[in-house]
């Protein structure tokens, strides 16, 4: 994830990553629903209020572009207009779930389950997951960019692709887990480590509570109405 789609005060990480849950399940369970779509916006204008303006407007031009692709091949495959709406709610339902994990940081996860004291392996693995594709963005720029100034040719090219783009980036990412093993290793991180101190505990707001409950009443009144 990008650091400027970062909020200053994310929502409680359990509780995001359980609406972001919550809301791909009702999303997808109501999606053929005319009220999926008012859930759906209910809940984006929600985030946006709790300050999650800038992920909640980076995923309109995705959401926008996949809805339409996925709609068309809907609507080409079945001729039904009612699938091709289910296809874009179902869609949309992915993008909005996203935005809490786009504006959270992945030491804040960390530091919460590190807190709930869950296992130091899943809290391990849970950051490694959500650091590695922001670096594996780049990576990819920096092979590009690298391509560019020696002026290897296009990047469609299958030649170019491999030899150029491919076999680099393979080698810098292998290069990158082999210095994070051996920075485990160093760090003497074991599953059978003492408990440790949380530098900045993350604690539960009120705000936090506000915020899970009306992602359960959008929820409920989605399934209800």
């Amino acid at each position: 994830m990008s650091e400027k789609l970062l909020v200053k005060r994310p929502i409680y990480p359990v509780i995001g990553l359980l609406a972001s849950v919550l809301i791909i399940v009702f999303g997808i369970i109501t999606a053929k629903d005319v009220a999926c779509i008012y859930f759906l916006s209910a809940i984006w204008l929600l985030l946006l209020f709790f300050g999650y303006w800038r992920a909640c407007l980076a995923v309109i031009p995705v959401a926008v572009l996949a809805s339409a692709v996925l709609a068309g091949i809907t609507y080409l495959i079945s001729g039904d207009i009612q699938s091709a709406y289910a296809a874009v709610n179902r869609i949309l339902a992915v993008c909005i779930a996203v935005v809490p994990g786009l504006a959270l940081s992945p030491i804040y996860l960390v530091r919460n389950f590190s807190t709930l004291k869950l296992p130091r392996m899943l809290t391990l693995g849970m950051m490694i997951t959500l650091t590695f594709f922001p670096l594996l963005g780049g990576e990819v720029r920096q092979v590009r960019e690298a391509m560019k100034t020696r002026g290897a040719g296009s990047f469609f090219s299958p030649q170019i692709f491999y030899r150029a783009f491919l076999i680099p980036l393979v080698i810098r990412l292998v290069n990158i887990s082999d210095t994070l093993a051996l920075s485990v290793e160093t760090r003497g991180f074991t599953k059978e480590a003492d408990a440790c101190s949380v530098y900045k505990t993350v604690t539960l707001c009120a705000s936090d509570i506000v915020f899970l409950l009306a992602v359960l009443t959008g929820c409920v009144l989605v399934v209800a109405l």
